[in-house]
């Protein structure tokens, strides 16, 4: 019987012997499946002795006669062993060093099965597969691919061996589907190709709502990591099916879970047109998710969500509208700078320092001329970030020098009029580098020393040359040879006054 046969005559073709009675082939596999899912798949011999049945019943049988079953009962057998090698809920003990090893061992055994499975469908693959055979396909496809993902990923459930045999379970997936990615498996390798993406999420659906998106600890990686291979043209007419969740999971009180959200909104925020966020007014709804975020100190939700929002923001500033009659209206921009400037001003903890000092240059970057309503509180932070030693890799203070030659450079005619206290702290800064005994590696030296003296010839242009006049005096007593090789650049620079970008 050829494959295409086999499934012409509908998904339960072949189901029902003379009489009506279900054939030999249905019977095995409903009887596997009820051992796999009943009562009794709790104990282990007979869910062992299932498995080994199954196992010889692939191994006997070839793919056209496996269909007389129906593809939809291959299906069921499919989701059901994708749920028998499933990692348990973290409250019943899925982070137990033992029950993981014992998760990733089902797991490879039951990646063999699935392999053999896939690879009877490849080998009774047609040249030029009909729609009759994809569809009898596409039952299979579904839980094959959320069992791959579960255990190919590196994740506390899963062990070298499982990962192999999982990542060689989605090979062969995408090699008998005809795709050669991930992502053209999901998002439909042609015009007329929808994609297993809707079938995908329609299987994830279930186990995505509020009470029961954490009974599967692989459920919201499987989502993540698939939305993530699907992107602009293709991610928008999905976007109800992926908004819930992706706010469900961020709301989460577990930092990890709310990283893994913001990341999933991230996604979300650069591959759907403007257009369908301003649609219903989701950016508002993201935004506000997002800023409520960062009112926590963890250093890696802020920078997730500081990155999500500088995406966010050309969005969200396509719906304002300036008339140019009166004052213009704080930004979105604005509100998150403010905020993040309030946590900056007294924070000690120097990983969420340093992550606030990596995001600045962007946001001077974003407001631009704009980022003068904020002058005083910048140069707050600045002067104060720029006296603390920030480790060796002195990562904080080389940001919050970027952020400094920025700011001079959209802000330059307030800039004279700061001209001392900028010049002490940029001075001090070049005396404590070139001091530091051994503190700081060299290359690291090199660039604070290097991004200071920048700094010193914007503020030497803003200030119209005045800087040149009142380090000369300092060339005189200076003895330091880095100092004065930092000096006598800005000496020799040459230049008009600096009239912006």
């Amino acid at each position: 019987m050829e494959p295409d046969s086999a499934q012409a005559s509908g998904p339960r073709a072949g189901s029902c012997g003379p009489g009506g009675r279900p054939s030999a082939l249905g019977q095995a596999f409903s009887q596997i499946l009820s051992h796999l899912t009943g009562p009794e798949s709790r104990q282990g011999p007979a869910r062992s002795a299932a498995l080994r049945d199954l196992g010889a019943l692939l191994e006997a049988t070839e793919w056209a006669r496996l269909l007389e079953g129906g593809a939809e009962l291959l299906g069921k057998v499919a989701a059901a062993l994708e749920r028998h090698a499933a990692p348990p809920a973290e409250q019943d003990g899925g982070g137990d060093g033992s029950a993981a090893a014992a998760v990733a061992e089902k797991a490879a055994a039951v990646g063999l099965l699935l392999m053999k499975l896939v690879r009877k469908a490849e080998a009774a693959k047609p040249s030029r597969p009909s729609p009759a055979w994809r569809a009898a396909l596409r039952p299979l496809a579904g839980p094959v691919y959320l069992f791959a993902v579960t255990h190919s990923l590196e994740q506390p459930w899963t062990r070298p061996r499982s990962r192999e045999v999982a990542g060689e379970v989605l090979a062969s997936l995408l090699r008998v589907s005809d795709c050669g990615s991930v992502a053209g498996f999901l998002r439909g390798e042609s015009e007329d190709d929808t994609g297993s993406f809707p079938v995908i999420m329609g299987l994830l659906k279930p186990g995505l709502d509020k009470e029961s998106w954490k009974n599967n600890p692989a459920t919201k990686h499987i989502f993540s990591w698939t939305l993530q291979q699907v992107t602009r043209p293709w991610l928008n007419q999905h976007l109800e099916k992926i908004l819930p969740p992706s706010l469900l999971i961020s709301d989460d009180y577990q930092t990890e879970n709310k990283v893994l959200g913001v990341q999933c909104l991230h996604h979300i925020v650069l591959h759907v047109p403007a257009a369908d966020l301003l649609q219903y007014n989701r950016a508002q709804v993201l935004y506000h998710a997002l800023f409520h975020h960062l009112y926590l100190p963890e250093h890696q939700l802020i920078q997730a969500v500081l990155l999500c929002l500088l995406d966010l923001f050309p969005v969200l500033e396509k719906a304002l509208h300036w008339q140019g009659g009166a004052a213009r209206p704080t930004t979105h921009c604005e509100e998150v700078l403010q905020l993040v400037l309030t946590h900056m001003e007294p924070e000690h903890r120097i990983l969420l320092r340093r992550t606030y000092a990596r995001n600045l240059p962007a946001f001077v970057t974003r407001l631009g001329i704009l980022t003068v309503r904020h002058l005083k509180r910048l140069e707050r932070v600045i002067l104060g970030y720029l006296e603390v030693y920030d480790g060796p890799e002195e990562e904080a203070r080389l940001k919050i020098l970027e952020t400094l030659k920025l700011l001079m450079q959209y802000t330059w005619p307030r800039i004279s009029c700061r001209l001392v206290v900028l010049l002490k702290a940029l001075l001090k800064l070049v005396c404590d580098v070139a001091r530091d005994p051994n503190l700081t590696p060299e290359p690291v030296k090199n660039a604070l020393l290097e991004e200071a003296t920048d700094c010193l010839l914007v503020l030497d242009h803003c200030s119209q040359g005045q800087v040149k006049g009142l380090l000369a005096r300092v060339l005189q007593s200076c003895e330091d040879s880095k100092v004065v090789d930092c000096l006598r650049k800005v000496q020799l620079s040459e230049g008009a006054p600096y009239r912006g970008t």
